[in-house]
């Protein structure tokens, strides 16, 4: 993995202000042949920018910035072309929005995914709304994994979410809480932004990998359905060695994320839609 790592550090443009990746240069390296079908998933991104909670903090041109790109042609004549100035959280989005098919995207993700959140995009933010903010996106996607766990045949959903935190932090629950000095509070109230991103990768991984599979019509049952969040939670894990994070299990516990939701809620007067009760939802 790490080797596809660089190829995405390698097109990484830094100026005295920021960092950007040209989206002409990204689509070469996810595999795009076409600039209209690489366009249709940048304007998807666009699309799940604009109705997200971001918008609230930023201006969607500070990470879709529309410039000119001279490009030679077949005959030696120079032409301009679009292109985008990309942020990193413009290509996590494009990522996600990607063809799932190709093997490039899956590198992407595992790359923006994790990046994004280790370095903080969301600014604006305090420390503890980014927390909260993942924490949200972590229960709306459980739901989801769950619905297709049910519908792969899962019964013994403890068993299937247990699957994943192995692969994840190569300890299962009750080791891991054990590890942490939890008590009895659940690991993600516990778990910290860098944390609850790792396993918000694992969640939306593994659901798509559901869907892939019961689309095409295949049967997946319990055992295979538990094998695929293990197998996931594996290669989350193994980009975070890759880039030289911290391991999930030694990430130190947080103060509860109960807390945290009454803070944010006195902070932004009485509360803001998706952060309400999130201690009493899904694991």
């Amino acid at each position: 993995m790490s080797a596809e790592i660089s190829i995405f550090d390698d097109i990484r443009h830094d100026d005295t202000s920021r960092e950007f990746w040209s989206a002409r240069e990204l689509q070469k390296i996810l595999g795009y042949a076409s600039w209209d079908k690489f366009q249709n998933a940048i304007n998807r991104a666009k699309k799940s920018f604009e109705t997200s909670k971001i918008t609230k903090y930023y201006n969607i041109n500070d990470h879709f910035r529309q410039v000119g790109k001279m490009i030679r042609t077949g005959k030696g004549a120079e032409r301009t072309v679009v292109d985008f100035e990309l942020s990193k959280y413009a290509c996590y989005l494009i990522a996600q929005n990607g063809d799932p098919d190709k093997p490039e995207i899956a590198q992407a993700q595992a790359y923006f995914n994790i990046q994004t959140f280790r370095q903080e995009q969301f600014q604006s933010m305090s420390d503890e709304e980014k927390r909260l903010h993942v924490r949200t996106q972590v229960i709306d996607n459980n739901k989801t994994l769950f619905d297709s766990a049910k519908s792969s045949g899962v019964r013994n959903f403890g068993k299937f979410n247990d699957a994943g935190y192995r692969g994840l932090y190569g300890m299962n629950a009750k080791e891991l809480a054990l590890k942490k000095n939890l008590g009895k509070d659940k690991i993600l109230d516990r778990a910290g932004t860098t944390e609850l991103a790792a396993n918000l990768f694992r969640i939306t991984q593994t659901n798509d990998k559901l869907q892939n599979e019961l689309a095409s019509g295949k049967t997946i049952g319990e055992q295979k359905a538990d094998s695929i969040h293990f197998m996931i939670g594996g290669k989350v894990r193994q980009t975070i060695k890759d880039i030289g994070g911290t391991m999930p299990e030694n990430l130190p516990p947080e103060v509860h994320i109960k807390e945290i939701e009454k803070k944010v809620s006195r902070k932004l007067g009485g509360g803001e839609p998706g952060y309400e009760k999130l201690s009493e939802s899904t694991k």
